[in-house]
């Protein structure tokens, strides 16, 4: 993939990512959550089952439990926390916690993959996550919202190894497909026990929820697969420090909610740690120097 086109496509995903937040708030006025969620993965991933039908289908109990897993982590897992936590935090608070994914990224494939990154690349993450940290104001206070989408970043770590691990064994799109309906028929249980189950049909509500079937799941989806599988995962991941700054700007231009002027300091950091991570070079592994792609 040319440089160009994997820019173009990370900005298209990460914002597409960053305004799913607002537009998810505006939804939770005419639903539940969990309820929400699980509608929306429940559609986006039958019509996309539907549609990707003729394309090579797991063919192994294992490969179905994979796609399962996967689901559970990245569809119901990050996306369920998410919505959750805006019962106490705005939208754009809660896209800068879920996006410290990250920097939990390279931790856990250093501690469970073995992979190497250079001391330049930990500290460009380190740097986005202090711009993050600037972004919201120096004001992380630990409180049930937060923590709920700090859950959601881990879980969405533990999705993007996972996807890098397992995902060539799958057609992309029949991945994105089982992922989400495993993951939208978890929420609709979760919310079946956790919640009172409702949707208020209105203009609003429908547009809504097509925004997140279309935009929100299908191409979102896609695309960050299709990104995870071409190239290295945590360099990809560190392109999610984009998705606060997309969410803050589009929650302020959506919701009303203010955007202080920390915001821009912490986006400096933000493309700074970006470049360091994405900075090509050499990375040590096995007594041998290999690309870090």
């Amino acid at each position: 993939m040319s440089k160009m086109k994997y820019i173009t496509l990370i900005i298209v995903t990460t914002f597409v990512m960053g305004v799913a937040f607002p537009v998810g708030k505006v939804g939770l006025e005419y639903s539940t959550p969990f309820f929400l969620m699980g509608l929306r993965f429940v559609l986006a991933g039958g019509i996309l089952a539907i549609i990707v039908r003729k394309k090579p289908q797991p063919t192994k109990l294992k490969m179905w439990g994979k796609a399962g897993l996967i689901g559970l982590l990245q569809s119901a897992g990050v996306m369920g926390c998410a919505y959750y936590s805006m019962h106490w935090i705005s939208s754009g608070e809660s896209s800068i916690i879920t996006c410290t994914n990250p920097l939990l990224v390279i931790v856990l494939g250093t501690f469970l993959t073995g992979a190497k990154y250079r001391g330049r690349q930990w500290l460009g993450v380190a740097l986005g996550f202090i711009g993050v940290v600037v972004t919201f104001g120096l004001q992380l206070n630990f409180q049930a919202g937060m923590l709920i989408g700090f859950l959601g970043a881990i879980f969405f770590a533990a999705s993007t190894l996972l996807i890098k691990q397992w995902g060539a064994e799958f057609d992309m799109m029949v991945l994105v497909a089982y992922q989400m309906l495993a993951g939208g028929i978890a929420l609709l249980f979760l919310g079946a026990l956790s919640e009172h189950p409702h949707f208020t049909f209105t203009t609003v509500s429908v547009v809504v929820l097509l925004w997140l079937i279309i935009m929100g799941s299908i191409v979102q989806f896609c695309l960050w697969l299709y990104l995870l599988r071409s190239g290295d995962p945590a360099k990809t991941s560190a392109f999610l420090f984009l998705v606060p700054v997309f969410g803050l700007l589009s929650s302020w231009l959506l919701l009303g909610e203010k955007v202080a002027w920390y915001v821009g300091l912490g986006g400096a950091f933000i493309c700074v740690g970006i470049f360091l991570v994405n900075w090509e070079g050499k990375a040590r592994s096995g007594g041998r120097l290999v690309r870090v792609q």
